[in-house]
C-alpha cells in the first residue's frame, strides 16, 4: 500500500452556491382527476404543496373553499384526511380524503415565479439601476 488516502473530489464554492430547484407546476385552475387512489393521493398531494386557496366539493354536496395546511396519509385512503383553513371562518377542518367528489384548484398560487433565482435576478436589478432603500423584506399578499 502507497499510504495514501483516497481524496474527496475538490469543491467549488461557487458551484455549491446556487443548488438546481424543483420545477413548479402552474396548477391554478387545475381540476385534477379523482377516479382512483393514486389520483386521489398525487391531486391532494399536490393541494398540500400549493400556496393557494383550493376549492373541495365533498360527497354530501358542501363547497369548501381554504387553504390546505396538512393531510395525514395512512396505508389506505380510508386513513387519510386532508386539513383546511377554511376562507371565511376561523376553524380547522379535518376532511376525510374519501369525502372529497372533486378539487379545483381555484385561489392564485402566491409561490409562482417566487424562485430564489427570481428573486436573485430582481436584486441585481435594482441595485444595477442604482436604487436605494430596497432590502429583504416580505411582499405584499393582495
Amino acid at each position: 500500500m502507497s499510504g495514501e488516502r483516497n481524496a474527496a473530489p475538490a469543491l467549488d464554492p461557487d458551484q455549491l452556491e446556487l443548488a438546481p430547484g424543483t420545477a413548479h407546476e402552474n396548477l391554478e385552475g387545475w381540476v385534477p382527476e379523482l377516479s382512483d387512489e393514486t389520483e386521489i393521493r398525487n391531486a391532494l398531494d399536490k393541494a398540500f404543496d400549493y400556496r393557494g386557496d383550493v376549492t373541495l366539493t365533498l360527497r354530501d354536496g358542501a363547497v369548501l373553499e381554504g387553504y390546505v395546511f396538512d393531510r395525514r396519509c395512512g396505508p389506505v385512503l380510508a386513513e387519510c384526511s386532508v386539513r383546511i383553513f377554511p376562507k371565511n371562518a376561523g376553524e380547522r377542518i379535518s376532511i376525510p380524503y374519501s369525502h372529497i367528489a372533486r378539487l379545483v384548484f381555484s385561489g392564485p398560487d402566491r409561490a409562482a415565479g417566487k424562485s430564489w433565482e427570481a428573486w436573485v435576478k430582481k436584486w441585481n436589478e435594482k441595485k444595477a439601476a442604482g436604487e436605494k432603500g430596497f432590502g429583504l423584506h416580505p411582499e405584499k399578499l393582495d
